[in-house]
């Protein structure tokens, strides 16, 4: 067990492993640490933020200063989420988040998505996701933040849970 490698933060390790001996035959390798990373639910090692900040809110803040979508920040989307940051952009680009009283909703492709608190009735958010992984995202969920972000949200002045049938 190589305490650089335990836990969401971990080391990227460089260089020849010093070998200690832990319990007589039992050898265990501490390698020199370059910079911090992050390995993912999957094992993957990606690039660490700062304790407690997601790709996700780094993307928000910086989205938040600049009060725009800019190329940069649209790459970093993209690179965060994939084609769920590019579907999101293309819902937010279309005017498809809509802000009602009671809830926000996504005109998604094949039907109207109510997204809350990052939480949305997809099948992908209920499915695919994991709901405790804060950079786990639906495309949904991504557009609300972004649309809200730069203002780009079309708004209703009615309740959603009374139009919602008719709709």
């Amino acid at each position: 067990m190589c305490p650089a490698t335990d836990g969401p933060l971990a080391a990227t390790l460089v260089g020849t492993p010093e070998l200690h001996s832990v319990s007589g035959s039992t050898v265990e390798a501490r390698y020199p640490v370059a910079r911090s990373t992050a390995i993912d639910r999957r094992g993957f090692a990606r690039p660490a933020t700062t304790a407690g900040v997601t790709s996700v809110d780094e993307w928000e803040r910086a989205l938040a200063s600049e009060g725009e979508l800019t190329p940069a920040l649209v790459e970093r989307l993209i690179d965060v989420h994939g084609d769920r940051g590019q579907r999101a952009l293309e819902a937010v680009a279309e005017r498809r988040v809509k802000e009602y009283r009671d809830f926000t909703v996504v005109v998604g492709y094949e039907a109207e998505y109510v997204v809350e608190d990052d939480g949305c009735t997809c099948k992908d958010a209920e499915y695919n996701l994991d709901s405790d992984d804060p950079e786990q995202l639906c495309w949904h969920a991504i557009a609300v933040r972004v649309a809200r972000a730069i203002d780009a949200t079309d708004e209703h002045d009615m309740w959603y849970s009374d139009v919602h049938e008719f709709l």
